[in-house]
């Protein structure tokens, strides 16, 4: 599709399959769904690009769970992908926001495409709009999307219409209970749909025989899930109560009244895992930082946590190059949140010792056993008689993503380790007994464990303290 618009604009794309469906259909709710790869978000920014270029006065919405997320990867799409020529060309403009307007991009015949997230919603929900796009729509809640919709009322366009893009998740997940339900359309996306990666002819683009060999490494349900393109639970999901809806929560403030809490997987060739905790008044925990990274020291790992809670209160003002508050002498720091009650480790003396080391702080040794610490995991998650579970994790948490392990499609964080841990079936086990979990993609599980044993088992810890 080459179109020439308004100031000869120039737009390039093809639409195959589940986009081309995308872009004929008037469905009030359209959910566009499919492996990772297969264009589906571009699809869907190209709808409302071109249709806010071809009808004045529209006006859309793309939205995802967090603002900083559609920042970073949505919006990126957008400005490089699909409107490049027009925000060269000044038909299209950013607009970075004001204290009564929200940001989005302003085309030159009236038309606007407002930008934001759920975790802030004022200023988007205050809005009506003609086309709306949820991007990543399985990280939305039912009542995310129901409230959306209420927004559809703009009227500029004789059809209304919201979108949904996403790979596939729990077959348990709101999205596919709304589209079986008949609620919503699913269009099934295919990676023959991604002209990027695979030719008019069904073979594979230089980019797309890279990007598959990534693919290919997948396993388990992400392989499902991510390259076949199937809504799959992991079979022997160990936490299988868990809920995206449920435990995955907005970011929030944390009171200093709030006892803290940090556990460490340590790892170099495997993830190094740091997760600071939060336990609120009713005995919750809320894991609110995450470090899950390979490649890197413990000595490294420990200056680049000190640097997320410590900050400069008496500057020394250096002017010299490469100044570092955190390593100067005649700089003062401070802690920006309570000091962890314990620092809660894996057994590995030397890295250990290491840490406490760099830290300055002392550790306890985690509890160990499996099992148990498995099962109480499992009861934290049950939501309890005030509607509530025990256990949290804040949308958000991960400090910085690893660029090896995301070249490697490897899980990078807890949320992603969740779903695809999964039981080990040891062999000549009378009836398959599930006595441990696989030991692969589980180092975000181990420190979630440490945690919640610390807590919930008891028994005297074993602590170092330094003098």
């Amino acid at each position: 599709m080459t179109t020439a618009l308004e100031q000869d604009a120039v737009v390039r794309y093809e639409p195959r399959g589940a986009a081309r469906q995308l872009f004929k259909s008037r469905d009030s709710e359209l959910v566009i769904a499919g492996p990772a790869g297969t264009g589906k978000s571009l699809a869907a920014l190209f709808r409302l690009h071109l249709t806010a270029l071809h009808n004045p006065n529209i006006r859309c919405l793309i939205v995802r769970k967090t603002a900083v997320s559609l920042t970073s990867t949505t919006l990126v799409t957008f400005d490089k992908k699909v409107a490049a020529d027009a925000l060269a060309r000044g038909i299209v403009k950013w607009f970075g926001g004001s204290a009564r307007e929200a940001a989005g991009y302003r085309y030159s015949n009236g038309s606007v495409i407002v930008v934001g997230g759920m975790d802030k919603p004022e200023k988007i929900m205050s809005a009506e709009y003609d086309l709306v796009f949820a991007d990543e729509a399985t990280e939305l809640t039912i009542a995310d999307w129901e409230a959306i919709a209420t927004r559809l009322r703009n009227g500029m366009l004789s059809w209304q219409q919201q979108i949904a893009a996403c790979n596939p998740g729990h077959p348990t997940h709101w999205i596919k209970q709304r589209c079986d339900q008949g609620d919503a359309t699913m269009l099934i996306s295919r990676h023959r749909d991604n002209p990027a990666y695979v030719n008019a002819d069904g073979t594979y683009t230089a980019k797309g025989a890279d990007y598959f060999k990534k693919l290919a490494k997948l396993t388990g349900v992400r392989k499902l899930r991510l390259k076949d393109g199937i809504w799959a639970a992991a079979e022997g999901q160990i936490y299988d109560n868990w809920d995206d809806a449920i435990h995955l929560v907005d970011p929030r403030p944390i009171p200093a009244s709030w006892t803290r809490w940090w556990t460490v997987d340590f790892g170099f060739t495997n993830p190094f895992v740091l997760q600071c905790w939060a336990e609120d008044d009713d005995g919750r925990l809320w894991l609110y930082r995450e470090i899950y990274r390979t490649k890197r020291l413990v000595e490294d790992h420990a200056r680049d946590i000190l640097r997320t809670v410590r900050r400069c209160t008496v500057c020394c003002k250096s002017k010299a190059d490469g100044h570092d508050c955190h390593t100067c002498d005649a700089c003062v720091l401070e802690w920006t949140e309570p000091r962890p009650r314990a620092v809660i480790c894996d057994h590995d003396a030397e890295d250990r010792a290491t840490l406490e080391r760099h830290l300055g702080i002392g550790t306890q040794a985690a509890h160990k056993s499996v099992s148990d610490g498995i099962q109480a995991v499992q009861a934290r998650l049950k939501v309890a008689g005030d509607g509530k579970p025990r256990l949290f994790i804040v949308r958000g948490a991960l400090v910085e993503r690893d660029p090896l392990l995301e070249e490697a499609s490897l899980p990078m964080c807890a949320t992603d380790e969740i779903g695809g841990y999964v039981w080990a079936v040891k062999p000549g086990n009378a009836g398959g007994l599930k006595e441990e979990p696989v030991k692969k993609d589980d180092h975000a599980m181990d420190a979630l464990r440490y945690m919640v044993a610390a807590k919930d088992l008891g028994g005297r810890p074993r602590v170092r303290w330094l003098s």
